[in-house]
C-alpha cells in the first residue's frame, strides 16, 4: 500500500496545546491514516545552508521560538528517531544530504505530530530545506523521495502556504485578508488541476504574492509533498481557511485516506 503524503499548515505553536477546529481536524487525520512505519518531516523551521537529515536514535524536542507561555516550553514530543530511515533518505538524495546529530524535532514538526500521533511512538526523521536552492530544486528533491511512500513512510510537509508574520492579527483569529484568501484559492485551484509547474513558479501565482509569501521557507514544504503525487492520485483539503489574517491553515492530502 502506498502511504499518503501530507502538507499541513501549522500556524501558531500554541496549536500544540489548544483544542480548536484545526487541531481537531489533525486528530481526525491521524486516526484515518494507515499507521506509518516512520515519518519524514520537511519543516519550515529547519531552513539552513545545505541538506541534512536527522540521524540520531532519540531526537530532542526543540523550542525554536520565544514569547510564548512556559507550558509550551515544557512540552516534549519524545518520539524515537530512525537512523535507518536517515540512511535511506541520504541514499535517495546522494550526494546532497548529510547526516545530522545536532537538530531534533522542531515546533513545525511537533506542533502537528502531537495531534496526528499523540502517543509519540512512531519514529520521526527531519530533512532540512536548503536555503540556497530554487523552488525547482526542492520539487525535484521531493520527487526523489517518492519511493519512501511505498515503504510505509509518511512524508509530512509542515509550513503555511500563506505566512506573513508581520501582518498577523493575534487579536482576531477569524480575520482574513483578501489577498490571503485569494492566494490560498490560487494554490488550491492549481492543486486540483495538478498544475505543479505553476506551484513551483509560485512567485507568479498572484499579483500580491509577496504579501502571501514574503519569505519562501513556509511555502516550500508543499513542493516536497506534491512532487510525490502519482498521476492518478487524488488531492484533498481536510483543513482550509485563514487564521488571524495572514496564516493559511490549508492541509493538502495526496492519496486516499
Amino acid at each position: 500500500m502506498t502511504m499518503p503524503a501530507l502538507f499541513i499548515g501549522h500556524g501558531s505553536p500554541m496549536n500544540t496545546l489548544e483544542e480548536n477546529r484545526f487541531t481537531a481536524a489533525w486528530r481526525r487525520i491521524g486516526q484515518a491514516l494507515p499507521r506509518p512505519a516512520a515519518v519524514l518531516v520537511v519543516s519550515a523551521h529547519w531552513y539552513i545552508r545545505g541538506a541534512a537529515v536527522t540521524a540520531m536514535a532519540a531526537p530532542r524536542t526543540i523550542h525554536d521560538f520565544y514569547g510564548f507561555p512556559q507550558e509550551l516550553f515544557a512540552f516534549r514530543y519524545p518520539a524515537p528517531g530512525s537512523p535507518a530511515l536517515a540512511d535511506r533518505v541520504r541514499a535517495l538524495l546522494h550526494p546532497l544530504a548529510t547526516a545530522d546529530d545536532g537538530w531534533g524535532i522542531d515546533h513545525g514538526a511537533w506542533s502537528v505530530l502531537a495531534h496526528l500521533f499523540p502517543a509519540a511512538d512512531i519514529p520521526v526523521v527531519q530533512l532540512s530545506i536548503d536555503n540556497r536552492q530554487s523552488a525547482q530544486f526542492h520539487y525535484e528533491t521531493g520527487a526523489r523521495l517518492a519511493a519512501l511512500r511505498d515503504e510505509g513512510v509518511l512524508i509530512l510537509g509542515s509550513g503555511n502556504v500563506v505566512h506573513n508574520l508581520g501582518m498577523l492579527r493575534w487579536d482576531a483569529p477569524d480575520a482574513a485578508y483578501d489577498w490571503a484568501l485569494r492566494f490560498e484559492q490560487a494554490v488550491k485551484d492549481r492543486l486540483l488541476r495538478r498544475d505543479h509547474a505553476a506551484l513551483v513558479d509560485w512567485e507568479r501565482l498572484d499579483a500580491q504574492t509577496r504579501l502571501a509569501v514574503p519569505t519562501p521557507e513556509h511555502y516550500l514544504p508543499l513542493l516536497y509533498c506534491i512532487a510525490t503525487q502519482q498521476e492518478d492520485e487524488p488531492v484533498s483539503f481536510p483543513v482550509e481557511g485563514i487564521d488571524r489574517g495572514s496564516f493559511s491553515m490549508l492541509t493538502v492530502g495526496i492519496g486516499a485516506f
